[in-house]
Parts: structure tokens; sequence; C-alpha cells
């Protein structure tokens, strides 16, 4: 992240985003593929580590194999086969979703996970319980634990949408956009930007 200063002098914390250039790979209709959809691809890929029949599909594209491939439903971008999508479809000021993979965080308790404040003051004895989850469950009555109970686990690496993020500036010879704000994923991590 980084962070610039407004026209009215308020300092903006922004996401540098490589937006593009992606390429159109494919382009599918309701006659022949039974819906509409526009295929994107991004990144770059080696040839050797790519199977031989993705080489021939980025081919009839005129591009070379990339390691990122996307459908794009009801899509309103009116390209052809084998054109680029650039950062120039976002306007500065435009309000955009941003959809990735939030950062994994590995197994964690309830106190991290869930919010739990732990069982409480550290005095009556009380032995390593202050970030413990507590009583789970009934005994004779419902006798098991109810499905959903808030526990320790595995935490991040869900897919996440956030809404409402301003372009702040657009950089059309880098591709660079500056979204206000934080979006989910870690450094050089895949989004999707919706506006």
């Amino acid at each position: 992240m980084t962070s610039v200063f407004e026209p009215n002098g308020k300092q903006t914390a922004c996401t540098i985003i490589e937006a593009g250039p992606c390429v159109v790979t494919q382009k599918k209709t309701a006659d022949t593929d039974g819906y509409d959809a526009l295929q994107i691809a991004f990144g770059e890929a080696k040839e050797k580590n790519t199977p031989k029949a993705q080489i021939n599909h980025f081919a009839k594209a005129s591009t070379t194999p990339k390691s990122v491939v996307k459908e794009l439903r009801n899509c309103s971008i009116d390209k052809q086969i084998g054109e680029s999508i650039t950062c120039d479809i976002f306007a500065e000021g435009e309000k955009v979703s941003v959809i990735g993979t939030t950062k994994g965080k590995g197994f964690q308790g309830v106190v991290k996970r869930h919010g739990f404040s732990g069982v409480g003051q550290q005095s009556h004895g009380q032995h390593d319980r202050s970030r413990a989850p507590g009583s789970i469950g009934g005994s004779s009555y419902p006798s098991r634990v109810f499905k959903g109970m808030r526990m320790a686990g595995r935490m991040g690496q869900d897919r996440v949408k956030v809404k409402a993020l301003r372009v702040v500036k657009i950089f059309p010879e880098q591709n660079y956009i500056l979204i206000s704000g934080s979006v989910p994923g870690h450094n050089g991590s895949i989004v999707l930007i919706q506006n």
C-alpha cells in the first residue's frame, strides 16, 4: 500500500494494482455454449510448463501462454478475440468492487478467530485458561455439540468481495490503478476488479 495527497490536501491510503493488459482469448455465446461470457487471460507462463491444448487455445488469440484465465459472465466489454483490455476501462473517481482470496492465517484459537474475550481474570487458581473457549455443549441435553459452534480452526483463505472502493488515480502507461483502501490477498496475489 501507499498513500497519495488529493487536491484538497487530504491524504488517502491506496493499494496499487496492475490491471492488465488482459487478452481476450474466447467469446462464449448462448448459441454455441449456452451462455454469454468473455474469457480473458493475464500474466506470463512458460511454454514448456503449459499443456499443448492451452498453447493452441492461446494461439487462436495470437498471444503467448498466460498464467491466469478467467471467465466474465454478463460482461459489457465489447472486445474481439486477441484484443487487449487495459486499465482504460476504468475512470478516476469511479466506485469499483475487488474480489480476491484473503491471507491464510493457519490454525487459530477462538480469541483471534472469533473475537472471544477468554475465560476471564487470572485468579482463583486458573492456569493457562485466559484464551480458552469455555463450555461448548450441554451434558444430558443435547448430549452433543451443535453444528456451526464457533471453535478454533483454520482462519483466512476465504474468497472475499470488497465493495465501493474508489479509483483514486490511473497510470495508463504502466497499467497501474490506485484504489482507495485495502484489497483482499497478499502482495502479488491475483484479484478481480468489477465496476
